[in-house]
């Protein structure tokens, strides 16, 4: 024990010696540059002194001096090139079942995209790779690279999986955090008993991986919203991540109930005090669900009998389509925060709409050619989106594209103003300039372009009304109720849950139906938490 104590002291001491020597760099770079600007402000000026002499002797019949040509200095240079490397590095949570397993095969796209093996080794073919690898890899001891992840579930079944895949070895053995007894759908288990107990050593994983970043832009987390872990438990974590790194941003992958199919009877319960959380801890919540997914394998991909880890791939393909822009160079980017200053107009309406394009049959890839206008039409396509709602049945408050590949940024603004004119029906038009684009240079193994859209439509509330009704449906009977009261839950608990969905059902409705003209908005907007501060 003394022993430990020994190393983390040292290791304390070594990294306080090294952020003082990357502090005293910084400053001194920042000198630097401000030096460097004065220098060229002043050669501007006298540039600009030479040029007046000039052209008055030119006025005067004498010979006009030689121009000066000055070349940007050199600590400019690599300040700039310094700045554009640097990393902002995200942790990656998974809770439960299904968040492993998407969280399993995010790490197993992200790998192949970087060039890493499933021992943790770059053995890529490019440098672009590594440029900016940080952000979800940390270098380990002998070229070795650990995914930035904490992996967590109440029962060790899933953890015992993960470790026997293909890219079981990748991950730092310690962040594997797991019980023994499982949530048995049960909410207020993963929320307030079971997961209560397993959340500290949760927590010291995720604080010990957020140490280790050197510009923490965020965290995020999948899970479901229907189980007992990945709703309870992950909801727990998100409120207890809020509460430590105030500032971050708070991404969730969330999966919706289905429609029709249902996994668990108390499915309904489990969404809603779920959503009473998200509402309130999270910065940007993608809603996913299991019945579009399969109809996107069905109808688009054409595949006869898809599997989980088919609807994986599209939920892994399209998360890291979102964080291209920080993990490869490109001419417009975007991160995390910029997406939700641009998606999120009002605190409470954070929840988004994602589709990826292009997605196409196997016999059908060899007939078409790819195209900007293409992409931007599959990409905004309600069948292509990865949540049962419907997007022409409400109105787009915000969107953004993602592209990647090679192509003109012109031609992307062309296709996004013609999108937005052509649609404009769907848009709101009290947000002007509500589509925004990125480009990234680089694009997914296998293809020559590809992009991710990501929406935030008021047609969502489809979705919650769906869960609202149910559970109205349920509670009023008082159905199953005993298995969370318990767990030490209160009935009230369950009311304000129920209030607040409905609430933001009416939110969504009423931003849907708001006009240019409409008064009563700007005092709605008001009641949201702006200027509560």
């Amino acid at each position: 024990m003394a022993l430990n104590l020994g190393f983390s002291a040292v290791n304390a001491i070594g990294n306080g010696i090294r952020e003082s020597r990357q502090n005293d760099m910084i400053y001194q770079e920042r000198a630097e540059l401000g030096a460097a600007r004065e220098r060229e402000a002043e050669m501007a000026a006298r540039i600009r002194q030479l040029e007046l002499m000039q052209a008055q002797q030119a006025g005067g019949g004498q010979v006009a001096q030689p121009q000066i040509i000055i070349a940007q200095p050199p600590v400019m240079q690599a300040a700039q090139t310094k700045a554009a490397a640097i990393m902002r590095e995200i942790v990656h949570l998974q809770a439960g079942q299904c968040g492993n397993q998407i969280g399993s095969k995010f790490w197993e796209c992200m790998s192949q995209e970087h060039g890493i093996t499933p021992n943790g080794h770059y053995e890529g073919d490019n440098p672009v790779q590594t440029q900016r690898l940080n952000v979800y890899f940390n270098e380990g001891q002998g070229g070795r690279y650990v995914p930035r992840a904490v992996l967590t579930d109440l029962e060790p079944g899933t953890m015992d999986s993960i470790r026997a895949g293909p890219y079981g070895g990748l991950f730092r053995p310690d962040n594997f955090v797991f019980g023994q007894s499982g949530a048995g759908n049960n909410w207020a288990k993963g929320h307030y008993t079971e997961g209560a107990e397993l959340v500290d050593a949760i927590m010291d994983v995720t604080r010990k991986e957020a140490e280790a970043c050197d510009m923490l832009q965020g965290f995020q987390i999948t899970h479901s919203m229907g189980g007992g872990t990945g709703s309870g438990m992950g909801t727990l974590l998100v409120s207890k991540i809020r509460e430590e790194f105030p500032d971050r941003i708070m991404t969730t992958y969330s999966v919706v109930p289905s429609p029709k199919v249902s996994d668990t009877v108390v499915e309904p319960y489990n969404a809603t005090l779920s959503i009473h959380q998200l509402v309130e801890n999270a910065d940007q919540c993608f809603a996913l669900d299991n019945e579009a997914l399969y109809d996107i394998c069905f109808r688009t991909l054409k595949l006869a009998n898809p599997s989980y880890s088919d609807l994986n791939l599209l939920i892994a393909a399209a998360i890291t389509g979102t964080t291209c822009s920080l993990r490869f160079p490109g001419q417009l980017n975007c991160d995390l925060r910029k997406l939700s200053v641009n998606m999120v107009p009002f605190p409470r309406l954070h929840f988004f709409l994602v589709g990826f394009a292009p997605l196409t049959s196997l016999k059908s890839q060899d007939f078409r050619v790819l195209t900007v206008p293409e992409l931007t039409q599959q990409a905004f396509d309600a069948k292509n989106m990865m949540c049962a709602a419907d997007p022409r049945h409400g109105r787009y408050l915000t969107c953004a594209m993602m592209f990647r590949g090679k192509m003109s940024s012109k031609e992307v603004d062309d296709e996004m103003l013609k999108m937005v004119s052509k649609n404009s029906g769907y848009f709101v038009e009290w947000i002007p300039n509500n589509l925004k684009a990125s480009i990234c240079d680089i694009p997914p193994i296998g293809m020559e372009m590809s992009s991710v859209f990501i929406g935030n439509s008021t047609c969502i509330q489809e979705a919650w009304k769906r869960v609202a009704e149910q559970f109205t449906v349920m509670f009023r009977r008082k159905a199953f109720l005993h298995w969370y009261t318990g767990e030490g839950m209160d009935e009230m608990e369950f009311t304000e849950a129920e209030s607040n969905l409905n609430d933001l059902v009416s939110e969504y409705q009423q931003y849907q139906d708001a006009t240019v003209g409409d008064e009563d908005l700007m005092g709605a907007s008001n009641d949201d938490g702006y200027g509560d501060d």
